[in-house]
């Protein structure tokens, strides 16, 4: 059976790395990086410059997790909401 974990090669901060994503939070990483009109490299920089005693691989998964679980918040929040209050727009 093959592992749904691949490695995969990216250059950060001008050094090519490899890590081990499955393919769900790879896509994740490439939409949040979409969202924010940045490269990917860019933003698996920026989780790299903030990670804290963790591999990279798990620092990516970490940040796509809490990415997501962000959005429900907001949502739920908005759900909460009165109805005559007005609504922020979603910012992409």
């Amino acid at each position: 059976m093959k592992s749904p974990v691949l490695k995969r090669s990216i250059v950060v901060a001008g050094h090519k790395t490899r890590v081990s994503l499955e393919d769900a939070f790879w896509s994740g990483l490439k939409e949040i990086a979409g969202r924010r009109r940045t490269i990917l490299s860019g933003l698996v920089a920026a989780i790299d410059k903030e990670r804290q005693h963790t591999n990279l691989s798990s620092a990516l998964r970490l940040f796509v997790l809490d990415f997501y679980r962000s959005q429900i918040s907001d949502m739920e929040a908005d759900d909460q909401m009165p109805d005559t209050m007005e609504r922020p727009s979603a910012v992409s």
